[in-house]
């Protein structure tokens, strides 16, 4: 059954290449339309799944689904159908002594697989951005959302038969283990299999895939604060980028800071008592935020307050000698994916924008905005870290790869 919906799937992507990009925005504009107009029915699936996840867990707030997340989704629908079809498009081009003319064309991929938690967004990003891409789409949610995930769908599959678009080219799997089996096993039906999740799942993916994978991982994000900072901008750097929303990848997780700053670290942390951040602090910072901070929320940090992506209202506090300190501290920890330096000094932030190995790096910018839409690219797949094909937020560029087109006149290959 599952590697049938998979065959499916393959069969229909070839149909794509028929649909103008015209059909294909009318599309994304009418599914976000549709999303909005069968939002009760949308919200009342979702409850289904949140009724059966504790509130306490940090997968809750991505699971969530909102009059407001459903205007955002629709929002990021309406975007990518505005963006320019990104296939087509001729990288490069010459011609060679015998008179061959060469083009790189930019193409689909064609079948791209997508194994997410408990995020029903990604189910409309991923289908407006492979719809766009020319690539059919295989979901495999998980089954903490699973009633959501076939409420978007069903949303989807209507515009799709409206149009006379094989509904396949956007399919969602069961959300049983055995079918995320079955995709990563799909060799020679699915090209390029992303995973959107925990380390575990993206782990999982990356030990047991027979097709090419795009990881798209965790994000153990650092800000530093320099010993120029200025901290009226640290305030509101620190604060957004880890209070905004706990539970995505760009929220921070470690505080940087320079020892000769260590004064203004209760300012910098002033408006996380409201949101009762806990923080697990080293010595020396420790005893900067003692009497400043609510002790109940402070922790001596140990080994393992570095390098944990928290997503809750936790983070940790390093100090630093210097910004080559900081430095080193990020590559130790980080998973390249969002690093921040607050800094006035031109020669600290030419340092840290040199050295840092990060998909995205920051200076003086809350690394909140690491997301697809936020740079302007209508939604996102994921924000991938590692360094071939795709790295950073992955959009309508990241889901197309090349062929060469070859003209001429007769020519053959004498040796």
């Amino acid at each position: 059954m599952i590697k049938g919906l998979i065959q499916e799937a393959v069969i229909a992507s070839r149909s794509l290449v028929s649909v103008t990009d015209e059909i294909i925005n009318e599309i994304l504009l009418q599914t976000a339309d549709l999303l909005l107009e069968e939002q009760t029915c949308i919200l009342n699936a979702n409850e289904k799944d949140l009724a059966r996840m504790e509130p306490s867990n940090p997968k809750y707030d991505r699971l969530k689904l909102t009059p407001d997340r459903l205007k955002g989704i629709a929002d990021d629908m309406r975007n990518v159908a505005s963006l320019p079809s990104p296939l087509g498009k001729v990288i490069d081009q010459w011609e060679r002594p015998n008179g061959m003319r060469m083009r790189k064309v930019s193409v689909p991929f064609g079948v791209i697989g997508i194994i997410y938690e408990a995020r029903p967004n990604v189910t409309f990003d991923v289908f407006s951005l492979c719809l766009k891409s020319g690539n059919a789409c295989i979901l495999k949610g998980g089954s903490d959302a699973d009633d959501s995930n076939r409420a978007l769908i069903a949303v989807i599959h209507k515009v799709l038969k409206k149009f006379a678009v094989n509904p396949a080219i956007c399919t969602l799997l069961p959300p049983e283990r055995e079918a995320t089996t079955v995709l990563l096993n799909a060799v020679g039906m699915v090209d390029l299999v992303i995973p959107r999740g925990s380390s575990s799942l993206i782990n999982y993916v990356r030990e047991n895939a027979r097709v090419p994978v795009i990881e798209t991982g965790a994000g153990i994000c650092h800000t530093y604060f320099d010993e120029s900072g200025d901290k009226e901008k640290g305030q509101a750097i620190i604060t957004n980028a880890k209070t905004r929303r706990v539970s995505v990848c760009n929220s921070l997780d470690c505080l940087l800071i320079h020892e000769k700053r260590l004064n203004d670290l209760p300012f910098l942390c002033e408006k996380m008592k409201a949101y009762n951040v806990l923080i697990y602090a080293d010595q020396k910072a420790l005893a900067a935020l003692s009497g400043q901070y609510p002790e109940a929320l402070l922790q001596p940090a140990t080994e393992e307050s570095y390098g944990t992506e928290f997503l809750d209202y936790k983070m940790s506090i390093k100090t630093v000698k210097s910004t080559e300190e900081a430095i080193e501290h990020i590559a130790l920890y980080s998973s390249k994916h969002s690093e921040c330096i607050v800094s006035e000094s031109e020669e600290s932030i030419q340092l840290f924008e040199r050295t840092v190995d990060a998909a995205c790096v920051y200076v003086n910018v809350s690394t909140a905005f690491t997301d697809g839409a936020q740079f302007g690219f209508g939604a996102e797949i994921g924000i991938s870290t590692q360094k071939l094909h795709a790295r950073g937020p992955m959009a309508l560029v990241e889901l197309t790869t090349y062929k060469y087109i070859i003209e001429g006149n007769g020519q053959v290959r004498n040796n």
